[in-house]
């Protein structure tokens, strides 16, 4: 444990976990009201309705580039606070949007709040953790960051019971109020204003500076560059659940339930992850899990070819994917932040805006092209895992020293 974690483990590992869920929350709890937002206002088209989980991704994605870079300069917790407060408007936003652009503009707001603890996260850990013990950590906490996938369609659901969609809204943004206070009195600040500048540099002297470190270093971009084609596995999955459990296997009511116990198996593989990481390595875990992932998803993309496989089947093909999605996942982020001790929060940022944007735009070409067949989700999530599995392998043998 890093001598300058100044509260308990498990407080900072829930801590650290609840920062990363929060943009999942927003994220999924909608899921259950796209049809009856859709309704309201004239979205027909389902694949349209999927707007709303691509602003929020875009938004993300975007507000990445400027969280990680402005905590190396100003702290971490200073920029926190303020990705969390535009977060909380983008919700207040969209509960009193009147029309669909308008919660897309609120969803974008949103998403770019939820790009602060989403980045700020990472770099906390990296201040405090390299390597193994930085995957074990953010294996642990990427288990309380699976468990809100787990239940936020319930939760919307719930809501939904008691109040329309925007009331999802509302709720999403008490819980960043909460949360903004729980960092404020609890959470160390790991890199203050200053800490780790150039001598004598101005702010963008030294912005510039941690730019070019990140970008000299192959392997945070390599490893990177196979993060983002993993996350399209995930983004186009959940952009396309509702659809898929809902109009395609007329599960209805019980969608979440069907969403909820695959996230329960990625949670499961980060259990096991932080377990076993310190014996067997990251990297070799790393790249097991992402060659594993191409013939899992070849799988699929077979049973695919002669209509829809049953539900039963693609449950366990999908849950067997995400688990070894989740056990390639934070071992490669680990790998990829090794080498950015001093510009962890730049890193995070170019780690995060790159995974995201990818995800969402990728992401959402995949989902657009679902019609009622799932051989294109199919053949979109064997590509995207089959690219990742070459930029990994490419990038450990060229870049790295093991």
């Amino acid at each position: 444990m890093s001598d300058r974690l100044r509260i308990p483990f498990g407080e900072f590992l829930a801590l650290i976990g609840m920062m990363m869920a929060v943009g999942a929350l927003a994220l999924d709890m909608v899921l259950p009201a796209l049809g009856i937002i859709g309704s309201e206002f004239a979205v027909d088209d389902p694949n349209d309705r999927q707007e709303l989980i691509t602003a929020f991704l875009v938004g993300i994605g975007v507000g990445q580039l400027f969280y990680g870079p402005l905590s190396d300069l100003y702290g971490r917790k200073r920029m926190l606070f303020i990705g969390l407060a535009l977060f909380i408007a983008g919700c207040l936003w969209a509960a009193v949007a009147d029309s669909f652009g308008a919660l897309l503009a609120a969803r974008l707001l949103q998403g770019f709040g939820a790009a602060a603890p989403r980045v700020i996260s990472t770099a906390v850990v990296r201040d405090l953790f390299v390597g193994n013990r930085m995957a074990r950590v953010m294996s642990f906490a990427m288990v309380i960051f699976i468990i809100v996938p787990i239940f936020a369609p319930a939760l919307g659901m719930l809501v939904l019971a008691f109040a329309d969609w925007h009331g999802i809204f509302l709720f999403t943004a008490a819980c960043a109020l909460l949360l903004a206070g729980w960092s404020g009195l609890r959470l160390p600040e790991t890199h203050a204003a200053g800490e780790g500048s150039i001598p004598g540099a101005g702010p963008f002297a030294q912005l510039a500076a941690d730019v070019r470190e990140v970008f000299a270093s192959p392997l945070t971009v390599g490893y990177t560059i196979a993060l983002g084609f993993l996350f399209t596995l995930l983004m186009s999955y959940v952009a396309t659940a509702q659809q898929v459990f809902q109009d395609i296997y007329g599960l209805g009511d019980d969608f979440p339930l069907a969403f909820g116990s695959i996230a329960a198996v990625i949670a499961v593989a980060n259990l096991l992850n932080a377990r076993f990481v310190e014996r067997f390595g990251s990297t070799r875990i790393a790249h097991a899990a992402v060659w594993a992932l191409v013939p899992a998803t070849g799988l699929l993309l077979l049973a695919s070819l002669g209509g829809n496989p049953p539900l039963a089947l693609y449950w366990a093909m999908m849950a067997l994917v995400l688990f070894l999605f989740a056990a390639a996942v934070p071992n490669l982020n680990a790998l990829a932040m090794v080498p950015m001790g001093r510009v962890a929060g730049t890193a995070s940022s170019f780690l995060g805006f790159c995974t995201t944007l990818m995800a969402a735009l990728l992401g959402w070409a995949i989902g657009q092209q679902l019609d009622g067949s799932l051989l294109p989700l199919a053949a979109g999530f064997f590509a995207a895992t089959l690219i990742a599995a070459l930029v990994a392998r490419h990038t450990r043998r060229r870049y790295a020293r093991e």
